[in-house]
């Protein structure tokens, strides 16, 4: 194994714990961008009277950039440098930030938020890789752990202070407040962090497959959420079919940025990233849903929706130190199967909401949301990192990232379906209330079936310790 292209000497306490602070920050922007937003949208839909497809944009649109740059960046900085992408990752994130926030229309927040969501996959691929490289392998879980509980702190922390922003300053100001929190990482990846990690440093850059996977990316989600047009299923086909061609160039590229054979000759790690796929495709699109239907339906102020909906990442960051502590003892496929049935039951329930649900109601609905994610990540990450040898950890913690990613976009392609079937480009007023929930319901019942076949692929994953 060829040691990391660094400085003379190992890191410093300062340098190891610099590290820490800009992952951690790194891992907390993320769900809080995607929160808080969620969050924001009806008043920025207000402002701008816009129609409920193109709001969905401004979630998607950041989604999709981030996943379209993961892979690449990923790859990129394993050759130039992860330390260089980092840096100029939360470079681009703290001026996509300030140019949102100042956005004077909604297509020019939309084009925004595709700068921070490629800010973002820069952080995202680079972050964990440079930790592994500071710590030694001794302190790897403890750090590692914290930047998990920083994932969910953003989740947690999101939908409170978007709402607190956005009713008492403006929708503006959950854009403006978080371009500070990319100045602290840059100062200390400048003044903290000496040395550089280029593992791949020499390699080639396959530009080829990058193009490939950016293309089938954007066909396919550019397709989803123009269904049921006949021109947008067609685009969508085209995006699954250039998934294809994707994997079969990585096969036999010699340097792919991708691993696809660990997909083909690995069942726990195929199955439990499949798993990962679906329930962030029944999850994800949830925040978004509910946070309108509190705001259009019920009334709530932002800052309200906030408090409600703050029910599941706490949930979650309860719930998932300890399954992950579990699944050491206990197979990982069992506990992360009971939490994607649990999180299928709640989404159950929620398919009934109706302008007379109560708040109460909804609240234990999210909570149970959140024990089931819970439940199901920690472990069915365990499955995927103990499925491989050492030398494809880092292409395991890329898949998952993009299971995450892909999940995510999925799920707001749902939703978007949903909306343009039942509203079509109406905005969501009073008079297109039932529309809208009935949209709403449907949604959630989609992403229940999608979590009920996912238990069947959580079971089917096979054992990690055999007997």
């Amino acid at each position: 194994m060829n040691l990391p292209q660094k400085q003379k000497g190992s890191p410093d306490a300062a340098e190891r714990w610099s590290a820490l602070v800009v992952a951690s920050l790194g891992s907390f922007l993320t769900p809080f961008m995607l929160s808080s937003v969620n969050i924001a949208l009806p008043t920025i839909g207000r402002e701008f009277e816009t129609d409920a497809v193109l709001l969905s944009w401004v979630a998607t649109s950041y989604l999709l950039a981030a996943a379209v740059s993961l892979l690449p960046f990923g790859k990129l900085a394993d050759i130039h440098g992860r330390k260089k992408v980092q840096l100029w990752g939360m470079v681009l994130f703290t001026l996509s930030s300030c140019l949102a926030g100042l956005a004077g229309s909604v297509e020019m927040l939309i084009v925004s938020r595709v700068f921070q969501g490629v800010g973002i996959a820069m952080i995202f691929a680079t972050g964990i890789a440079i930790l592994a490289s500071v710590f030694p392998v001794g302190e790897r879980g403890r750090v590692l752990g914290i930047t998990v509980a920083a994932v969910y702190s953003g989740l947690a922390c999101g939908p409170f202070a978007g709402g607190w922003l956005t009713q008492h300053l403006s929708w503006r100001a959950v854009f403006l407040t978080s371009a500070p929190m990319g100045l602290v990482p840059i100062g200390l990846i400048l003044w903290k962090l000496r040395g550089e990690w280029a593992d791949a440093r020499g390699e080639s850059f396959d530009l080829v497959g990058s193009l490939i996977y950016g293309g089938a990316v954007v066909a396919f989600m550019v397709g989803a959420s123009g269904l049921p047009n006949p021109g947008s299923a067609a685009l969508g086909f085209g995006g699954v079919m250039a998934f294809g061609l994707f994997a079969w160039w990585e096969l036999r590229v010699r340097q792919p940025v991708f691993e696809v054979r660990l997909f083909i000759h690995n069942r726990v790690f195929a199955f439990s990233c499949l798993a990962a796929l679906i329930h962030y495709s029944a999850t994800f699109g949830v925040t978004f849903l509910i946070s309108l239907f509190l705001q259009y339906v019920q009334g709530l102020s932002p800052q309200g929706a906030g408090l409600v909906m703050i029910a599941q990442p706490v949930m979650m960051a309860i719930f998932s130190p300890y399954a992950g502590r579990l699944s050491d003892r206990v197979e990982p496929r069992v506990i992360a199967s009971v939490g994607m049935g649990i999180t299928a039951g709640g989404l159950l329930l929620l398919c009934g909401v109706s302008a007379d649900t109560s708040t109460a109601f909804i609240v234990a609905c999210l909570t149970a949301l959140g024990c089931g994610f819970g439940l199901f990540s920690s472990p069915n990450m365990n499955a995927i990192m103990g499925s491989v040898e050492r030398k494809h950890y880092g292409v395991a913690s890329g898949s998952v990232g993009i299971m995450r990613l892909l999940g995510q976009m999925v799920s707001m392609a749902i939703a978007t379906v949903m909306f343009a079937v039942f509203i079509g480009r109406a905005q969501i007023t009073p008079e297109h209330q039932a529309a809208f929930i009935d949209s709403v319901r449907m949604a959630l019942l989609v992403f229940s079936g999608l979590c009920l076949c996912g238990v069947y692929f959580s079971l089917s994953r096979g054992r990690l310790h055999p007997p």
